[in-house]
């Protein structure tokens, strides 16, 4: 699992991102913008893990990966 300051990011495949701005738009806390002419996450403190930027990303560049806790 992807982690910035202790706080889960969505993954980003950059080989697969076009750069097409979506995710930026979608994304309800502005944790999103282009570098480059690719999504980066700008400000990984603001990331809720919704999942819109995956929802909306239309090449499937983005991934939310989940931990499975056992106990």
């Amino acid at each position: 699992m992807t982690h910035f300051n202790n706080r889960p990011v969505p993954l980003i495949d950059l080989q697969k991102c076009d750069g097409c701005r979506l995710c930026v738009h979608a994304c309800p806390t502005k944790a999103l913008d282009l570098r480059n002419g690719k999504a980066f996450i700008a400000n990984s403190l603001a990331c809720e893990y919704s999942g819109l930027c995956e929802a909306v990303c239309p090449t499937q560049a983005i991934s939310r990966l989940f931990e499975i806790i056992t106990k």
